[in-house]
């Protein structure tokens, strides 16, 4: 018998008709009538008082229509939030109410949880019945949030008795072992159907004209499929609207149900108008059979009643304000935009972006009435209103003007920038030997034969090869349907190689601005390139409003910050890595970075935010796009949140940051970190840093680094390792780079040693002004560095490198204050230089005699490439005679300095300099960065 029940249900849904729908509203009419006699009766009534549903009796407004989403209907306090803005709304401005409209779709999750009813039911019926049981379940419990038992309890039966049947017909479905396209289409549309009722529940409540209508006997379309299409996709399966039957079918409603319900006479001029809620998503073909208009179809049901009540208006509404310029889950600096045009907001529904499907805008292109995208959880703000059409390329070229876009100021010429993921690339080449347009329809005619969407098509010249971008579902299909295409050409090596590359993603920018300005492609390119996005396809569309390129998906996200920050359609956001943030040097750094950081804002437009920051114990790492706080960035390693230290972590964290710009800012001076350099710049990450491990340590390690540096483009600022804040290394680089050249370079770069020799004299010993430099934080953590001249050695090896000379640390001659006990005590401190006192005093003082100064010096000459490090007794003419206690002091002679060198004189010791030259790193850094918007 159940059985003979399900099929009785396939014979209602297949002779469903208009009027059936209209039997609720209607009175009764005796079975045995004809559903043409009870039409008839309807036509007659309706004759006798028509009334225009474009223009409503009273009304000086025309028609809005309102959409809301599954996420705006997840709970009853949802369902409430949209009742109340729909009767805000409705009661319209000072010169009246406005008929309203809602298009809804169903509760949130309910569509999923029904097509999982439909799908168990052939494996696993009870859970069918569990799931089905969940969803009425969660529907009725809703309901009953929202208005009274006397309103609720017919809705509660008449829900309870569509899942009577909706539960015969999958049970039918054992019988024949398949789900047909339309069963599924029809148990889903339910969701839209409960949904509609629960709104009108509410508004009930509210004491208005309001009435629900069920959208399958009302909006009639001719669809090219079957079936629910695919989740989120672009486009709704070739559904077409018939005008002249919706339209009939919309005003026998309107004076049936709507004068029954008062919405003909309602009292606008005291605020009083007809709320009508409708089924989105669901229709019915003319021949009655209930149909879809496919998933995500609810927009296309909103603009489809707007052009058929002529309204002047729709709003959609979403859970954020507006059209983003890009995706803010992926782009955390991503805006609401103002307005688009259809045309621009078409582009970005194709290439990805969630705003409206294509096909939903055509309804209101055709009577230019604007849509509106706004958040139902701030409706007080504009959001993005979508109106007008771009002009045509024979509108753009007759103008005859092009213009640089940066030239513009505050113009910018894109609109958005969105993406496709989940996309394969499938190419064809060397097929020259048949001919480009033979190739060319063969392989589009076969991608056409088998259903196949071509996302992006792109033919070279040369060799008359193809790539086209499809989905990456159907790369296989595609791939299988051209080889036995072009079968015999690949036997014969007329074609040379057919493949396809899964794992991709478009990425697209859109704008109409784009038509009549030059050197959108170069920002595009550049700022992919900088991100080190390898580009694996590039297309232009023909209407010149975008540009869509093809990475891999990895490289997706980064790619779209690039390109939203390269079109200051952003702030330029750096990621910071602080390593040693803890230390003297890394606090001192922090300190004028917190202090600085609007400055780099304001005037270069980069935003430096910390990622990570982490000393030799624990690292905290920022859980949101906006980094640590840093005025507590210190704070926060001593948090349960910090983790232990772990350099691996660190390098995944830094790599998985999708900002195109990252930077690690060591601080540390230590080998182990110093050893990442290379992993970390070969990800295109740049560094800065003072310490010298790298740039002064084993030759082949520093080449192989500088090879991972140019290899990836990533920028290695290490100027502060030399001089601290003074220009040095800048002034040697343009020396060399302007094509002067250098014969000797020679002064002092330790300045502790510069203290220390300043201080000491007969009153106060070497060891005492040595205890003074390690009370002013001026040596090196472990002071054998300083005392024993590796650290100015480490300095000098840095400046040979610039000059070319490929120098180690044993190559540099270098004197030590160390006696061999001294140097192998890892724990030295001040009071262990007392045996060298004596000595030292006597060099003082036999310097002293000869009117001299004791300076610990450096000297470089190229043509001999010797390097060496040594104490001297420096006379009046020696620049180093008048160097204070905190200074650093560096003399070229080059061609240009011949009868004078070119000296660098300033203070260069102790942990805020060391910042100091640190943040001018940070700052040349971000010039780069900010150069990519100028």
């Amino acid at each position: 018998m159940k059985a003979v029940a399900s099929f009785h249900l396939f014979a209602v849904l297949a002779t469903w008709s208009i009027a059936d729908a209209f039997l609720p509203y209607w009175t009764p009419v005796p079975s045995s009538v004809s559903t043409t006699a009870r039409f008839s009766a309807v036509a007659t009534k309706e004759a006798t008082s028509a009334e225009s549903i474009l223009t409503p009796k009273g009304s000086r407004h025309s028609w809005e229509v309102h959409k809301f989403g599954g996420a705006s209907l997840a709970t009853a306090e949802l369902y409430k939030t949209v009742g109340d803005l729909l009767v805000s709304e409705a009661s319209g401005k000072d010169d009246g109410a406005v008929p309203t409209m809602a298009i809804v779709s169903a509760r949130g999750g309910m569509t999923d949880q029904l097509v999982k009813v439909v799908d168990s039911a052939l494996v696993d019926f009870e859970l069918a019945k569990t799931v089905l049981h969940e969803a009425v379940e969660g529907q009725i419990e809703l309901l009953g949030e929202l208005a009274p038992p006397e309103i609720t309890a017919k809705i509660e039966a008449n829900i309870r008795n569509d899942a009577h049947d909706i539960l015969l017909l999958v049970q039918s479905l054992r019988m024949i072992n398949t789900v047909p396209p339309v069963t599924m289409e029809v148990v889903t549309g339910y969701g839209e159907i409960w949904s509609a009722q629960t709104l009108n529940a509410y508004l009930q409540t509210k004491n208005l004209p309001c009435e629900w209508i069920d959208a399958r006997p009302i909006l009639m379309v001719q669809s090219d499929s079957a079936g629910l299409g695919e989740k989120g996709a672009a486009s709704t399966g070739g559904v077409m609207p018939l005008w002249k039957e919706t339209s009939d079918n919309l005003a026998t409603w309107w004076n049936t149900v709507g004068m029954e319900r008062g919405m003909l006479d309602c009292d606008y001029k005291t605020g009083v108008s007809p709320i009508v809620v409708v089924t989105g998503f669901v229709a019915s073909t003319i021949d009655g059979v209930p149909t879809t208009l496919k998933r995500s179809g609810s927009d296309y049901s909103a603009t489809i009643f707007a052009k058929l009540l002529g309204a002047s208006r729709v709003t959609m509404w979403k859970n954020t304000d507006g059209v983003y310029t890009a995706d803010p889950r992926r782009v955390p600096e991503a805006f609401s935009i103002d307005s688009l045009k259809y045309d621009e907001a078409l582009e970005l529904a194709y290439f990805g972006a969630q705003v409206l499907h294509p096909s939903a805008m055509v309804p209101c292109i055709d009577d230019s009435i604007p849509v509106y995208v706004r958040n139902i959880f701030n409706p007080a703000f504009e959001g993005t209103v979508v109106q007008g059409r771009s002009p045509t390329l024979k509108e753009t070229a007759s103008s005859g003007k092009t213009f640089n876009w940066r030239a513009k100021k505050g113009i910018i010429p894109i609109k958005g920038i969105t993406s496709v993921d989940k996309v394969a690339l499938v190419t064809l080449e060397g097929a020259s030997a048949i001919g480009g347009s033979s190739v060319a329809e063969r392989f589009m005619g076969t991608m056409a034969d088998n259903n196949i969407n071509a996302l992006i098509i792109t033919q070279a010249s040369s060799e008359s090869s193809i790539c086209v971008a499809v989905p990456e579902n159907e790369g296989d299909k595609a791939v299988e349907a051209l080889r036995s295409s072009f079968e015999l050409e690949l036997a014969r090596s007329t074609v040379g190689s057919l493949s396809v590359n899964k794992g991709m993603s478009i990425v697209a920018i859109v704008g109409e601005g784009m038509a009549s300005h030059s050197g959108i492609s170069a920002t595009l390119m550049t700022s992919l390139a900088r991100a080190n996005v390898n580009i694996r396809l590039i297309a232009q569309g023909s209407s010149e409003r975008q540009i869509a390129v093809v990475v891999d998906k990895d490289d997706a996200t980064r790619a779209l910050r690039a390109a939203h920050m390269a079109f200051t359609l952003s702030e330029t956001t750096a990621s910071v890595v602080l390593l040693g943030s803890s230390g003297a040097i890394g606090k001192a750094f922090v300190k004028q970075l917190q202090t600085q950081r609007r400055t780099l804002i304001d005037e270069l437009g980069v935003c430096p935010r910390v990622m990570i920051a982490a000393n030799s114990r624990t690292m905290a790492i920022a859980d949101t796009a906006k980094g640590l706080p840093i005025d507590q960035l210190n704070e926060q390693l001593g948090r349960d949140s910090a983790v232990v230290s772990d350099l691996d972590r660190l390098s995944e964290e830094i790599k998985a940051d999708v900002n195109p710009h990252r930077v690690v800012i060591d601080c540390t001076n230590n080998d182990r970190v110093a050893e990442y350099y290379e992993h970390w710049m070969s990800s295109g990450i740049d560094i800065i840093s003072p310490s010298r491990q790298i740039v002064a340590g084993p030759l082949d390690v520093y080449s192989r680094v500088c090879e991972a540096q140019h290899e990836s483009n990533a920028n290695w600022q290490y100027s502060s390792s030399v001089g601290s804040a003074l220009p040095v290394l800048a002034t040697l680089r343009d020396l060399v780079e302007t094509g002067d050249k250098v014969h000797k370079i020679q002064g002092s770069v330790s300045g502790t040693l510069a203290y220390i020799l300043s201080t000491f004299n007969e009153e106060t010993s070497f060891s005492e002004a040595l205890a003074q430099a390690v009370a002013k934080d001026f040596t090196e953590s472990d002071m054998r560095e300083d005392l024993s001249g590796f650290d100015m050695a480490r300095k000098v090896i840095i400046l040979a490198r610039q000059l070319g000379i490929d120098v180690e640390l044993e190559d540099v001659e270098v004197e030590s204050f160390l006696t061999e006990d001294m140097a192998a005590n890892e724990n030295m401190k001040a009071e262990d230089l007392q045996p060298i006192d004596a000595e030292m005093k006597q060099k003082y003082k036999e310097a002293a005699a000869n009117g001299h100064e004791l300076r610990y010096k450096f000297e470089i000459v190229t043509e001999t490439g010797k390097c060496r490090c040594f104490l001297d007794a420096v006379d009046k003419k020696d620049p180093l005679f008048r160097l204070k206690s905190i200074e650093n002091l560096v003399s070229f002679e080059t061609d240009r300095y011949s009868a004078s060198p070119l000296i660098i004189k300033g203070a260069a010791a102790g942990p805020d300099l060391a910042a100091a030259g640190i943040f001018s790193d940070l700052l040349r850094l971000t010039r780069a960065y900010s150069s990519e918007r100028a």
